[in-house]
């Protein structure tokens, strides 16, 4: 009994998918979640130009550690964000003394990111509340108070003055969305790639292929051909059932449709490029899963696809936009959304074709016809 455990031991250690699924798999998913920001929600607060950052209040502000301020931004490029939903709401603290009531707080939210916008009204009506209440408390103690009239003392007090502005509502589907999409392009690139080659290698189906006049670049063309159109046709299908069941933004219609089908294209054929690197890696079929799950786990969670990158610490946000998924799933997102079009993500798809170049490369030294 003891020789067939140590034999079954030393079997499962040899096992490369038997060490990624039972220890490795579940190391990563709690190393990635357990860096998420304590779960804490992230508020990306616009401060206007003319806002007086001297006051205890702004002071109190920058000490919330879940607030992040925003102040190298002009008022028309903050309220084009807030629109856009990418700050979630704009401060403007008046300076001087503005009213017989007290100091004025201006907070401006939009439709675009209505519930975090809730969220910076409550931080703030919770601050002005508690310095409202602290002056009093020391105004009642100040022997001096005898003489501060009552139109002196009240100035010293805070009060918040709330407004909404338009803006396209940001569903959770607007964010879901194009990261399943670009799941399921990487998933299809990389893993069905690796094994329609593998297995067409394995069954010496490319050798009777080169008993025939047929090439090489044929070969690889005409099975990245129907990959390409049957990813594509899912992608379609994806995007559609999102619009017309879910409600998500298709913000041009079908040029915002079409953009989307396109961004699809160009990122299944990078992804193509992993799985013919796996492919030519892979000794044998068992082999093809860890490899594959070393190119896409990562991505999966550290893309943007299940939740924002935001929530990650800065030093991991550096390896994230590494990733050529993040920008596949950001250049998603924004034509849908907000209406960018092609030059205006030129970054992301330069990013994303500089990953194609990089793992062809690769591909051609390791994928072996044989």
């Amino acid at each position: 009994m003891l020789a067939i455990t140590q034999a079954s031991l030393r079997s499962i250690t040899r096992s490369p998918s038997a060490v990624i699924f039972s220890l490795g798999f579940p190391l990563v998913f709690i190393v990635v979640f357990g860096f998420i920001s304590g779960n804490r929600i992230r508020l990306e607060v616009g401060v206007d130009e003319r806002c007086d950052t001297t006051t205890t209040l702004y002071q109190s502000i920058l000490k919330i550690p879940n607030v992040e301020l925003i102040t190298d931004k002009s008022e028309a490029e903050l309220k084009q964000q807030l629109i856009k939903g990418r700050v979630d709401a704009i401060l403007y603290i008046h300076p001087g003394k503005d009213s017989a009531a007290g100091k004025i707080v201006e907070l401006i939210t939009s439709k675009a990111s209505r519930e975090k916008g809730s969220f910076v009204q409550s931080v703030l009506t919770n601050l002005i509340d508690k310095q409202n209440i602290s002056f009093f408390r020391t105004l009642s103690k100040d022997q001096e108070s005898q003489e501060t009239g009552t139109g002196n003392w009240a100035n010293n007090l805070a009060q918040l003055k709330q407004s909404e502005i338009e803006g396209r509502e940001y569903k959770m589907i607007d964010f879901i969305l194009p990261g399943q999409l670009g799941f399921s392009i990487l998933s299809a690139g990389v893993f069905g790639t690796a094994f329609v080659f593998f297995s067409l290698r394995q069954t010496l189906v490319l050798k009777r292929f080169f008993a025939t006049p047929i090439s090489r670049t044929f070969i690889v063309l005409g099975e990245a051909l129907s990959r390409l159109i049957f990813q594509l046709a899912g992608s379609l299908i994806i995007i559609l059932i999102g619009k017309y069941v879910f409600g998500f933004t298709l913000i041009n219609g079908f040029t915002t449709l079409i953009e989307m089908l396109l961004l699809s294209a160009l990122g299944l054929i990078v992804f193509m490029g992993f799985g013919f690197v796996v492919s030519g890696l892979a000794k044998s079929e068992s082999v093809i899963p860890p490899l594959a799950n070393i190119v896409t786990l990562p991505q999966f969670l550290l893309s943007g696809t299940f939740f924002p990158i935001d929530a990650f610490p800065p030093w991991l946000q550096t390896i994230c936009k590494g990733l050529p998924l993040t920008y596949l799933n950001d250049a998603l997102r924004k034509v849908a959304f907000e209406g960018a079009g092609l030059m205006d993500i030129s970054h992301q798809i330069l990013v994303i074709a500089l990953w194609g170049v990089i793992v062809y490369i690769a591909a051609i030294r390791f994928f072996r016809w044989e």
